[in-house]
């Protein structure tokens, strides 16, 4: 019975071609792969320390990975891992398309599952090119080894999935929610978003996954190896033709100690690296610059289906009017088109109150609304998705036009005009402000305004500090989330703004009309928020900072850079490579 056991596993260790035209990958292991990824939503806010749970799924989805047998079937199983993922993480839109858009039920919920597909290509790339660099798809047609993770495999993947979320953040106009270093926040990991920002987070959770994997798979071959090894083996009696008493095989203890050491040090690294990026926090890239601010950020709570009729306008304008003069402070920020107006029809009433309680107070308003440009001839062209800024004892009024627009919501994809019809969503294009402007000056301290999901773009707010001539100290995110109703969007938004935090090192003042309206410190951490879907100001005192942490010097440069020569070493010189030379 022990000897049919141990010929079992033996088997299993090498196991047989499949026959011809047989699915090596069953059905199921998309579904499990699906699976996975549902629970992975599950990492990201309002979870608390996802980050961990992240980790452990991490590992599991790329050892399940390593049960593919081709580019194909890993290309499968990563598509359905992102679209477990992004379906049950993203279904808010639904929310934003049917109950706010009126658009049908069915043709929402299709929509929805249309884009799900469409970020789960994402995934599906980084998998087939893991599979091309270091997977099965290097190794020969007729080879009948099981595959194990190596060096290689554990590089290629980070590499390959941090390429894979870059282009899902860039591939028209660039959709990088839930990109799997958010989850990391308030994870293991998150001391490494001021180094590479968080396709880097997403890189070093995928290499610390990889290698886990690597060193189990290795230690639990090893222990079965041997155990086979030491096994009793029947053998033929002298002439007798008689089972005899079992031998063991046996093998040089130095073998057993090379395979230790081979499992050890990919477990070192990835505990290593768990461990740097648990300290790496108490290093201080910025440091503080100007005096503290204090602040107020106005929520109110203007219902979405009533703010673009008549007397929703009205009473937002009178709603904000009245919370704007309520107290002052050296800045008070709305949320985003809190006054539902192009800011040429302003009501003058509401103008000049606003400009009196800033000149009599010294308080710097930041409000939201629609900006145009006048022509010579006198007609209002350019809409443009706007912040308008007014400065004590100053005539001039500050202005932010958004630059990353919303597709769909902001401005109608080519061919699309027929899907922007089926919804009754108003303001659907809109013009482009530039990509850098200049930061909003508060008290001698320049602060760097943001609309709505530019915050979700890491890349272009360390464009902008890298770039501007006065480089921000604090930053300010104007939303209105009350699209997408009381779902976990709030709370992912919110988790996305306190990486941008951790990556710039500098403070962020989030003003929402429904939520989450918050204050987060340059360590990422939230300071102060309020209840959502309430009518509310927060107060609050913020210190400014100054100094560039790398990933503002450089960007998404240097995970880029890092993920392509890796993976075009992998690819060149790779285990599958040399087994075919």
């Amino acid at each position: 019975m022990a000897a049919s056991i141990l010929s079992c596993l033996r088997r299993c260790l090498t196991p047989a071609a499949p026959p011809e035209g047989s699915c090596a990958v069953r059905w199921w292991h998309y579904l499990v792969a699906a699976g996975a990824g549902a629970l992975n939503t599950l990492s990201f806010a309002p979870t608390p320390h996802g980050g961990w749970l992240e980790l452990v799924l991490f590992v599991f989805f790329f050892a399940w990975l390593t049960r593919t047998t081709s580019w194909k079937s890993a290309a499968l199983t990563g598509a359905a891992f992102g679209f477990g993922n992004f379906v049950t993480g993203v279904w808010w839109l639904y929310v934003s398309m049917h109950f706010f858009g009126g658009m049908a039920a069915p043709l929402a919920g299709a929509a929805l599952v249309l884009f799900s597909l469409y970020l789960a290509l994402y995934p599906a790339l980084a998998a087939a090119l893991w599979s091309f660099c270091a997977g099965h798809a290097r190794q020969r047609a007729d080879d009948t080894q099981p595959f194990a993770p190596t060096w290689h495999g554990s590089f290629a993947f980070a590499s390959a999935w941090a390429i894979g979320e870059w282009l899902r953040g860039t591939m028209f106009t660039g959709f990088p929610w839930l990109a799997s270093g958010y989850a990391q926040v308030d994870g293991p990991l998150a001391g490494f978003a001021p180094l590479a920002g968080v396709y880097g987070v997403g890189w070093m959770l995928a290499l610390v996954a990889a290698l886990l994997v690597q060193a189990l798979t290795q230690a639990l071959t090893q222990a079965l190896t041997q155990a086979l090894a030491d096994a009793p083996h029947p053998t033929s009696g002298s002439g007798s033709g008689s089972e005899t008493s079992a031998t063991p095989a046996l093998r040089p203890r130095s073998y057993s100690c090379s395979c230790l050491a081979h499992s050890a040090a990919p477990a070192g690294l990835a505990l290593a690296l768990i461990a740097a990026g648990l300290l790496l926090p108490l290093v201080t890239w910025t440091v503080p610059a100007n005096v503290p601010l204090s602040v107020r950020l106005l929520q109110g709570n203007m219902k979405q289906e009533m703010k673009f009729e008549q007397a929703g306008m009205l009473a937002a304008i009178d709603n904000y009017q009245r919370m704007i003069t309520a107290q002052p402070a050296d800045l008070i920020v709305t949320p985003e088109t809190a006054i539902p107006l192009l800011a040429q029809n302003m009501p003058e009433p509401f103008a000049l109150a606003l400009r009196r309680f800033a000149d009599s107070t010294g308080s710097s308003i930041l409000f939201g609304a629609i900006g145009g440009t006048l022509t010579p001839e006198g007609q209002l062209v350019d809409y443009t998705n706007s912040l308008f800024g007014l400065t004590p004892n100053s005539g001039e009024i500050y202005r932010y036009d958004k630059h990353h627009l919303v597709p769909f919501g902001e401005f109608v994809p080519w061919g699309f005009r027929w899907f922007v019809d089926l919804m009754n969503i108003p303001l659907g294009d809109f013009a482009r402000g530039a990509p850098v402007q200049r930061p909003f000056l508060v008290h001698n301290q320049p602060v760097a305004v943001d609309i709505c999901y530019e915050d979700i773009f890491g890349e272009e707010i360390a464009r902008t500090l890298r770039e501007s001539p006065t480089p921000a100290g604090v930053l300010v995110n104007a939303t209105n989330l009350a699209w997408f109703g009381n779902t976990i969007a709030l709370d992912q938004h919110l988790q996305i703004a306190r990486m941008r935090s951790l990556e710039t090192g500098r403070p962020m003042l989030r003003a929402t009309n429904t939520g989450a309206t918050a204050v987060i410190d340059a360590q990422g951490k939230v300071t102060g928020r309020l209840p959502a879907f309430t009518v509310g100001v927060l107060e609050a005192q913020v210190q400014g900072t100054s100094g560039n942490t790398p990933y503002v010097s450089s960007g998404n440069n240097t995970v880029l850079a890092v993920s392509l020569v890796l993976l075009a070493l992998g690819f060149a010189f790779g285990p599958g490579r040399r087994r075919g030379k």
